[in-house]
């Protein structure tokens, strides 16, 4: 769970130590990033993609690393490392993870409509949407490996099945369901 609001995860609250606590040094918006994985920093990839949110008219990438894998077994480690296995069953996971969604939509609301790259969003708030987004993906990760379900795989199946249920050739252009449409 991260900090309940703005000021506590923009490190204006002292209570509550962040990443994200670089909020007001200037330099932070134009270095490359850190992360903290299992204890040790790593630098942010290289990798030629807009960073957090950025502008431009090239399509948004993730960097190649970590993987869906990578995660999953860094997340198996920290909850093994805390003896947490016993708290993390699947519906505890689920409704962990709604919460997050929920922290997720805070940070969107009142807001009306949201540009793509979040051009008026301060460094510190497209900080505070990674972590939580992290969140969120952290505990789907972990909620699909407590079910068996290899979410790559699932996740491939998934895309196929919307090919067969919106051919770009019918749906081009229409935010119409499925059901909507006719042959």
């Amino acid at each position: 769970m991260m900090a309940k609001n703005g000021k506590d995860a923009c490190g204006i609250n002292g209570d509550v130590p962040s990443v994200s606590s670089h909020c007001s040094n200037e330099a932070f918006a134009n270095k490359p990033h850190s992360a903290v994985v299992n204890g040790a920093a790593t630098e942010a990839s290289s990798h030629p993609r807009l960073q957090n949110g950025g502008t431009g008219a090239e399509r948004f990438t993730f960097s190649p690393e970590p993987t869906i894998e990578d995660i999953r077994r860094m997340q198996a480690e920290f909850t093994d490392e805390r003896d947490w296995n016993q708290f993390h069953q699947p519906r505890n996971l689920l409704l962990a993870m709604v919460g997050e969604v929920g922290e997720v939509s805070e940070l969107f609301q009142w807001r009306g409509e949201v540009a793509e790259g979040l051009p008026n969003w301060t460094e510190c708030e497209r900080e505070q949407l990674a972590q939580e987004l992290s969140d969120v993906m952290i505990y789907l990760v972990e909620l699909a490996e407590k079910c068996h379900v290899d979410l790559p795989q699932a996740v491939l199946r998934k895309m196929a099945l919307n090919r067969l249920k919106y051919p770009a050739s019918k749906v081009h252009g229409s935010a119409k369901k499925y059901t909507e449409y006719k042959d």
